[in-house]
């Protein structure tokens, strides 16, 4: 099992993860709002601003406060992004 960084020290498995979109879009704006709803939705931002979504396949949906391009290159292995990108405060 492979745990990937989505910021603040919070780990996720990267084997359970679908997707990973940026939080933008009205479909993705419903469905933290379904999750919310739904009561699996996961707030990992630490109270700063969404940057990221990750849909699991169990249903639950993860908010993260780093990019998505951020977390994919950490899920991929590389190497060349430093462990506190996107974590400053805003």
């Amino acid at each position: 099992m492979k745990l990937v960084n989505i910021g603040y020290g919070n780990l996720v498995s990267s084997n359970r993860i679908i997707a990973v979109v940026g939080p933008e879009s009205a479909p993705i704006k419903r469905i933290i709002q379904d999750a919310r709803d739904g009561r699996t939705l996961i707030d990992a931002t630490y109270g700063r601003r969404t940057r990221a979504v990750l849909i699991a396949d169990s249903g639950h949906v993860i908010l993260s406060a780093i990019q998505p391009e951020t977390i994919m290159a950490r899920m991929s292995g590389k190497a060349d992004t430093p462990d506190n990108e996107g974590e400053e405060d805003e």
